[in-house]
């Protein structure tokens, strides 16, 4: 039998749809003579987390869509997760149809094998191309992050795969609708999930498109706690940077001296009330200088 030796050695002079499917016979003829036991063995002692050539990654993503067990399915994201975080594998696992393969994973009602879905996913969407396919299950992603429990593993692993596909203007479109719900996340969760929402929200801030929606959003007051001088130094400057890039983006549309209509509670009346002005101004006498660099690019010069 040569289970071992076909698992490593890489496809030779073929085309991509000839080793398509003589990878595809070779896994039916393997898991007849139970491979998935002696896998089940090598993923669980690590021996995956070098860099996978084509075939083998082919391999693993034929594992992946038909095992049923949980720990081969966790592992073998794992590896695809740690795979992905290189450039030349991120299109080979597109190539190969693998995305959709893993995207279908955030749907478990495993939590582990969720959040291990969405880092793969999320190390996937570096890659532009990637992105596109991406993009589908970003809705999915939005309503597990706003209503599953806060500040877990998988809350974590969905923000930072939202904050990678709204690092261009392309996508955040999309999370329009979530906005609010993004603030009450926000306020409600730890400093961890604060810092991880605040990247979210600070790409979306740059984005002249995104400014209406930002400051139209329904806001608890409380958001003004965070311009308070004891807030942590890496929550402060990113409230302060979502402050500064809202500012830019309708200094560059002549908004500020029109002061547009935006409802009663809106995110526009918190950073524009008095109460932010009087914090911004103690916020100059902070004792970090890029706190108070921040604080004078945003508070009207008299």
């Amino acid at each position: 039998m040569r289970a071992v030796a076909a698992w490593g050695r890489p496809p030779g002079g073929e085309g991509r749809a000839a080793a398509g499917i003589r990878v595809h016979r070779e896994w039916e003829e393997l898991r007849k003579h139970g491979l998935q036991a002696w896998i089940r063995k090598d993923l669980t002692n690590g021996s995956y987390d070098d860099i996978l050539n084509a075939e083998q990654l082919q391999k693993l993503l034929y594992l992946l869509e038909s095992t049923e067990d949980p720990m081969i399915t966790e592992r073998a994201l794992v590896t695809l997760g740690n795979s992905a975080a290189f450039s030349t594998n991120q299109a080979i696992i597109r190539e190969l149809g693998g995305i959709p393969i893993i995207g279908i994973r955030i749907n478990s009602p495993n939590q582990s094998i969720k959040e291990k879905a969405l880092n793969a996913l999320n190390n996937l969407s570096v890659n532009a191309d990637n992105q596109i396919k991406i993009k589908v299950y970003v809705n999915q992603v939005c309503k597990d992050v706003l209503s599953g429990p806060l500040d877990s593993a998988v809350q974590l692993a969905g923000l930072r795969l939202l904050t990678n596909m709204t690092v261009t203007n392309e996508h955040q479109h999309m999370l329009n609708s979530y906005i609010a719900d993004l603030f009450h996340v926000l306020l409600t969760g730890n400093g961890t999930t604060k810092v991880q929402v605040l990247k979210l929200l600070v790409n979306l801030s740059e984005n002249p498109a995104m400014t209406e929606g930002l400051l139209s959003a329904q806001v608890d007051s409380s958001f003004l706690s965070l311009f308070d001088g004891h807030v942590p130094q890496e929550i402060l400057l990113r409230v302060l940077t979502l402050f500064q890039n809202i500012n830019d983006c309708l200094r560059a549309g002549g908004h500020l001296a029109v002061q547009p209509p935006f409802p009663k509670g809106a995110l526009f009346s918190l950073l524009y009330g008095e109460e932010c002005v009087q914090k911004m101004k103690a916020l100059v006498y902070h004792d970090d200088v890029d706190v108070r660099e921040k604080v004078v690019t945003i508070i009207p010069k008299s």
